[in-house]
């Protein structure tokens, strides 16, 4: 691997002096290392690297290709907004945490195995719960272990599903599932999806990304979901499950998100809408489905990215991030209104912003696979996105009720990073042809038709007059929806009641019997067999010990080195032989 400097090391054995650096030499260091990834990443040639051999299998640390380059590529450049994001950040816990989340989903993107793959898949979830963690607080500590709940039950399945797909065939690299799938390929399916946060396994995304740090979230929107997209990219392609679970994801979010009054919560909902799109276009499998699924990922890491360090800006400056407790704001946060704005347009699919160039070639893709019900579907979705992310939540945040907070612009590095975001968001809308040069396939899509442009702008602008007639029935509540985490939260409940009451009562009967029955019945048999051992036993063998000793005394008497005394014994012994013949004979 001379040749070939894998950009996860970069980022993992790049976290290790962090903590011993300050001031500028970190924030200068804390920089040097994306844009060490980034050129790294864009200087890379095709091409297998690594192959080694481990337990009897062939493994492969890197693997390269467009599909991991494209994804490598948005990861790095992510990696670098969300430290410039972070630059102000005193205590060096988070940036360690974020490095090392970043270098494991560079390691999944790259891995040529799946144990490579599954090393790294443990890493992203043990280093992206410490940024849940570190924003303290019961219920910051609570959503965390959850976190690791959910994550490490996935790691299980998944490192089932991989046993199980070796043994059955022979080998752990890591690609395309052809022909029937079996237990342990569908086991691998369930591990990726519950990272793809697809319905019903999306419950710890919702509970955990509103309550991880400003930072921290901005990084944990990039990641462990599209590299979960990424897995089944290269896995799963044509997968005909993926096709409907995707299409359930972008409305379930956007039906969840109507209730929702957490800022950031509202927006997690928005990720798992997004991601639908991704697995919808994975489950198409054609090339374009694939080229869009991809698309999509890239250009979603980076405006979601942007409307999480929006709110994110919000909740620095003024300690709120519930609609109902917000409003106002454009007057003393200006910037920040704008550059929220440029992720929102994006995310709903505005002409000449990132996801109309992106989220259309899924929509497209499933209309030349001739699934009308699936291109409907997508389209609602995609009108709720706008409803929702462009217009509900800036207005109560933004505009709405003046709240009389107390705010200002956020952090100058913060603010830098949201521009650096949103002009990538904008230069994709114009100008995609550099991105749909990254993408696996080559690329016979053009965005910017007439008919597409027209259809957009009318489903856009028929979403606007609707949250102007609406607009009271959309005023936010104080309220809790209750997603499928409750079934894990109450279950374990009841767990907790089971060991507790039935089983701990159960334990301490079979104790009592232990003590009062057994125990003693236990004892007796262990004085009776030593007594049995010491008198009997013992006796018998040292017996029989001393009769050989004694016999072999007598014996050792009778040889007195004398040749006479011999010549008479065998004189004797011949009489006696002599004399049992003829008693025998006769």
């Amino acid at each position: 691997m001379t040749d070939f400097v894998h950009p996860a090391l970069l980022f993992i054995l790049g976290a290790l002096p962090i903590p011993f650096l300050n001031g500028s030499i970190r924030k200068a260091y804390l920089l040097l290392i994306p844009i060490l990834a980034i050129l790294t990443v864009l200087t890379m040639q095709s091409g297998s690297y690594g192959a080694a051999s481990f337990i009897g299998q062939e493994i492969l640390i890197a693997k390269v290709d467009k599909l991991s380059i494209v994804f490598a590529t948005v990861f790095t450049i992510m990696a670098l907004i969300g430290t410039v994001y972070a630059l102000h950040l005193t205590r060096p816990g988070q940036h360690v945490a974020a490095f090392v989340y970043v270098g494991s989903a560079l390691g999944v993107v790259f891995a040529g195995d799946y144990l490579t793959l599954y090393l790294f898949w443990e890493g992203m979830a043990f280093a992206s719960a410490y940024l849940v963690f570190a924003q303290g607080g019961r219920q910051a500590i609570a959503a965390g272990f959850r976190y690791l709940m959910v994550h490490i039950t996935g790691g299980v399945v998944l490192l089932g599903g991989v046993i199980l797909y070796g043994l059955s065939t022979g080998s752990l690299l890591f690609g395309p599932i052809a022909g029937e799938m079996g237990v342990g390929a569908y086991l691998i399916l369930a591990g990726f999806m519950l990272n793809a946060a697809v319905p019903p396994l999306n419950a710890w995304l919702t509970d955990a990304y509103p309550e991880a740090t400003v930072t921290g979230a901005v990084f944990m929107s990039a990641f462990t979901t599209k590299t979960a997209v990424y897995v089944l990219a290269r896995a799963f392609p044509g997968t005909e499950l993926l096709v409907w679970l995707g299409t359930a994801m972008a409305l379930y979010g956007v039906v969840y998100a109507v209730l929702e009054n957490d800022c950031r919560r509202l927006l997690a909902y928005h990720i798992v809408s997004q991601v639908g799109y991704m697995v919808a276009g994975v489950g198409i499998g054609t090339e374009m489905a694939v080229n869009g699924a991809t698309s999509h990922a890239f250009a979603h890491i980076l405006y979601k990215a942007l409307l999480f360090m929006g709110a994110g800006a919000v909740i620095y400056v003024t300690g709120r991030r519930k609609l109902t407790e917000l409003g106002g704001l454009y007057k003393t946060m200006p910037v920040t209104v704008a550059l929220y704005m440029v992720g929102a347009f994006a995310i709903s699919a505005f002409p000449f912003f990132s996801g109309f160039v992106t989220k259309s070639m899924v929509v497209a893709a499933a209309g030349q696979d001739h699934r009308a019900v699936m291109v409907l579907a997508l389209t609602m979705a995609s009108a709720g996105t706008f409803l929702h992310t462009g217009l509900k939540l800036p207005y109560y945040m933004f505009f709405g009720t003046d709240r009389g907070l107390e705010a200002r612009e956020p952090p100058r590095n913060m603010l830098v990073a949201m521009g650096m975001a949103a002009v990538l968001c904008i230069a994709i809308g114009v100008f995609p042809q550099p991105l749909y040069d990254l993408l696996p396939y080559p690329v016979n899509y053009e965005p910017y038709t007439g008919v597409h442009v027209t259809e957009s702008l009318g489903v856009l602008m028929f979403t606007a007059l609707g949250f102007v007639i609406f607009l009271r029935a959309l005023d936010p509540e104080n309220t809790i929806s209750i997603d499928t985490d409750w079934f894990y939260r109450k279950g374990a409940r009841v767990f907790m009641w089971i060991a507790g009451k039935p089983l701990a009562r159960y334990e301490k009967a079979v104790s009592d019997v232990s003590e009062t029955a057994v125990l003693p019945f236990l004892h007796g048999a262990a004085r009776m067999g030593l007594r049995i051992d010491v008198t009997g036993v013992d006796a018998v063998v040292n017996g029989v010990a001393r009769s050989i000793l004694r016999g072999g005394g007598r014996l050792r008497r009778l040889q007195t080195g004398v040749v006479t005394h011999y010549a008479l014994a065998m004189i004797a012994g011949v009489i006696a032989a002599a004399v049992v013949f003829a008693v025998v004979w006769r």
